[in-house]
């Protein structure tokens, strides 16, 4: 139990200064003064909010606990501090429970106001206060909520729009590659028709349908690159010598010839072998290889249609465990991945420690995190530039560094840049959640840390995982 406290205490404490006489009796006859020696607690978070306590001698500690971990909020010796059930005359407050411990650092004394009285007396004497407290109480929550909600949506629609990107292309590509593919197959069985009712025996049918598999055998043989000047020579040369031959549609087939890596003797072959059938041969032989071509596009843009969903899963981890030990390379390229189309021209280093181990972690949490910074990285460079994404070990840690080349955090918010709400990009492109959203994941669900160096040269930021599970 506690004692009374004296009326003209209560004028030096700055709650209470401007009080009448009334008002300070009935806060008299309400409270009383408690101590409590250093170390000892006040209360603890979660407790029924029971009471206002007002410091009036000594020194605080407000404790707020997050995933498994105690954050120190304030400490105080400030005289008229106050902490517990601050909003108990709000209606907005919701269930009463302390959402912070207090703790004595030293002998304190406090001002204990019982949170129903408080209430009342607020209620009582301050009636526009307690609705304009209430609205403001309620409008602040809605607004983080909201810009919170805001801030995902517009991440997800970044992701949206770079997904649809990637994927229109190797569609796009598949459906252009399947009409042009329908043709060369109607041409290439009318030049087969043609070879078949000429003067053509079974034997030199057989012949030309070995040599049109010699061709596709040569054509899917991997080549080193010809530059466009080797080509344009190439190209050249088999048209001369389709002309010598007598064919003329010699410029249309000779790119398709050379592309698929066939020469002038490929063709004195071919020559030998069907002699006057020589130009519907040769037609036929250049709808095969064209027809290979198209196959090979379609095949290819199919995998790269493959390849962004396999990313799309990686990324989510929907089909996988919420919490697991986790290859953080992967994450990390699905992320690149649905950043791709934003990437534009900025070159990526990948500096990728092959030997790290497995890292306990949320893996679709820690996908948004490389989402936040990467994209960060990405706006500062203003579209040109190197991302470099490293990993390492660091003693019992994995440590992931993304950085990139651009003009480095302003001076002026160095200090707050995790804080909520503050961000270096222009009004209306940020809500300033990214950093703060990431450094939550990181440290608190992750028991990591994230920081930053930053210069002229551009920012690394670089999140420390720890590798034994918490």
């Amino acid at each position: 139990m506690g004692t009374p406290i004296d009326v003209e205490e209560l004028r030096t404490l700055f709650l209470f200064e401007g009080m009448t006489p009334e008002q300070l009796a009935e806060v008299r006859a309400s409270g009383e003064v408690r101590t409590y020696p250093a170390g000892s607690t006040v209360y603890r978070a979660g407790e029924p909010s029971n009471a206002l306590w007002v410091l009036l001698d000594g020194t605080l500690r407000l404790v707020r606990h997050a995933d498994g971990e105690e954050v120190v909020v304030n400490e105080t010796d400030y005289r008229g501090s106050y902490a517990g059930a601050v909003r108990a005359f709000a209606t907005s407050a919701g269930a009463a429970a302390y959402p912070t411990s207090l703790h004595a650092v030293t002998d304190c004394r406090f001002l204990r106001y019982p949170a129903d009285d408080f209430a009342a007396f607020v209620q009582k004497w301050f009636p526009m206060a307690v609705h304009l407290f209430d609205g403001l109480y309620l409008g602040i929550r809605t607004t983080e909520a909201t810009v919170r909600q805001r801030e995902h949506l517009a991440q997800l629609g970044t992701l949206s729009a770079n997904l649809a990107h990637e994927l229109n292309n190797p569609a796009a590509a598949t459906v252009r590659a399947a009409g042009q593919l329908r043709d060369r197959v109607a041409h290439m069985r009318q030049k087969l028709g043609l070879i078949a009712s000429g003067p053509v025996d079974p034997e030199m049918i057989s012949g030309l349908m070995a040599i049109q598999e010699r061709a596709v055998e040569i054509a899917a043989k991997k080549r080193d690159p010809l530059s466009p000047l080797q080509e344009s020579d190439l190209e050249d040369e088999m048209i001369d010598h389709l002309e010598d031959l007598g064919f003329d549609h010699a410029v249309d087939v000779a790119p398709v010839f050379v592309a698929a890596g066939l020469d002038t003797t490929f063709v004195d072959d071919v020559a030998a072998e069907v002699g006057d059938a020589l130009p519907s041969a040769l037609a036929w032989l250049g709808y095969t290889l064209e027809t290979e071509a198209l196959m090979d596009e379609i095949e290819d843009a199919s995998n790269r249609i493959s390849t962004l969903v396999a990313s799309v899963k990686q990324y989510t981890h929907l089909d996988q465990a919420a919490h697991q030990e986790v290859d953080l390379h992967p994450g990390l390229d699905s992320t690149l991945v649905m950043l791709g189309h934003k990437l534009g021209e900025i070159e990526v280093h990948r500096d990728y420690d092959t030997t790290l181990p497995p890292v306990p972690a949320f893996a679709a949490e820690l996908n948004q995190v490389w989402t936040n910074l990467i994209d960060n990285a990405v706006d500062a460079m203003k579209g040109h530039g190197t991302l470099t994404l490293r990993t390492h070990l660091d003693g019992d840690h994995a440590v992931v560094d993304v950085t990139d080349t651009g003009r480095g955090v302003p001076e002026d918010v160095r200090g707050r840049l995790f804080e909520p709400f503050v961000t270096t990009k222009p009004m209306g492109e940020g809500s300033g959640l990214g950093l703060d959203n990431a450094k939550r994941i990181i440290e608190k669900r992750h028991r990591g840390t994230l920081t930053y160096t930053t210069g002229p040269g551009g920012t690394t930021f670089s999140a420390r995982l720890p590798l034994s599970p918490g």
